[in-house]
């Protein structure tokens, strides 16, 4: 049985305040229900994610800026940076971690700059909404081969689609100079090389 995450709560003192913050980062609003004076579900979904984030009146009993170590995935950290400092969520600086495994709690142990040869899934950064819920932002660029499963092709948004068909157009020429001729089954190709390049498995040749 598939159990895939769906919905993180995070708790919040000002609902208004935190959906402004959360939508100016992009993310996209899905539901902002009201029932009644006490009760109030707002949903919103950071670009490309499959799960949401959760807020509102009486929807946790967890205390505001109690969530903590919540992970977004990118692959360009340095970009992603860019983009939230010009959004306003005043982003940390890029680290890694002096342990070199994940990263400690709260601020210890890190070290300036991304991972030595920006080694996939060493480099962070990290903002906080306004209630102080801490949010880490780790550089993902290659999958470590347990994290894939072979017999499922996803893409998270349509510019992770666009970079991978660009990423096989350019191997689908060199094997087109290496036989020299043009490849009718083109499309054929371009599938197995997307499927095979996301699985972590042996390319095409």
């Amino acid at each position: 049985m598939d159990m895939k995450l769906e919905v993180v709560v995070v708790p919040v003192s000002d609902v208004d305040r935190a959906k402004n913050f959360y939508t100016a980062l992009g993310w996209r609003l899905d539901v902002d229900i009201t029932t009644g004076e006490d009760f109030r579900v707002v949903q919103v979904t950071p670009p490309g994610s499959a799960a949401s984030v959760t807020f509102g009146t009486s929807v946790t009993s967890q205390r505001p800026g109690t969530a903590q170590g919540l992970h977004l995935v990118v692959n360009d950290i340095h970009a992603a940076y860019e983009e939230l400092k010009r959004l306003g969520a005043d982003p940390s600086e890029v680290f890694h971690d002096a342990g070199g495994v994940f990263h400690h709690a709260g601020t210890d142990a890190r070290v300036p700059g991304p991972a030595p040869q920006r080694r996939s899934y060493g480099s962070f950064l990290s903002f906080s909404d306004p209630d102080g819920n801490g949010w880490v932002l780790q550089e993902v660029t290659t999958r470590r081969p347990e994290r894939l499963d072979p017999s499922v092709t996803t893409f998270a948004s349509t510019s992770d689609l666009a970079a991978a068909l660009r990423r096989a157009a350019a191997a689908h020429g060199e094997h087109e100079a290496r036989i020299g001729a043009e490849d009718p089954n083109w499309p054929d190709w371009y599938a197995d090389y997307m499927v095979r390049e996301q699985a972590g498995t042996e390319l095409p040749s």
